[in-house]
């Protein structure tokens, strides 16, 4: 990781299209701009994070889903005994 310090108005150039502008100091944090083109996407790691989490969150069933989907696919029989949970 490259650590550099810069000033109000001091620019950082990565590669030949970006550059990321310090726009403001504040002692809770610094805004920074950043110029890319569109097709380089720019987004903030805790966003991506919590996406990430939502998703995987989203695909974990509960047994009582399982179930209910079981009995969706073959009404009139019992269900199947569960599978044992795979290691992710």
């Amino acid at each position: 990781m490259l650590v550099l310090s810069r000033r109000v108005g001091e620019r950082l150039l990565i590669g030949d299209d970006i550059v990321i502008t310090v726009i403001e100091v504040r002692s809770d944090g610094v805004r920074i701009g950043i110029d890319a083109p569109r097709e380089i996407s720019v987004n903030r790691a805790e966003v991506i994070e919590a996406v990430t989490a939502a998703n995987v969150e989203a695909t974990t069933a509960d047994e009582g889903a399982v179930d209910a989907l079981r009995r969706l696919r073959s009404p009139g029989k019992p269900p199947a005994a569960p599978r044992p949970p795979t290691a992710s």
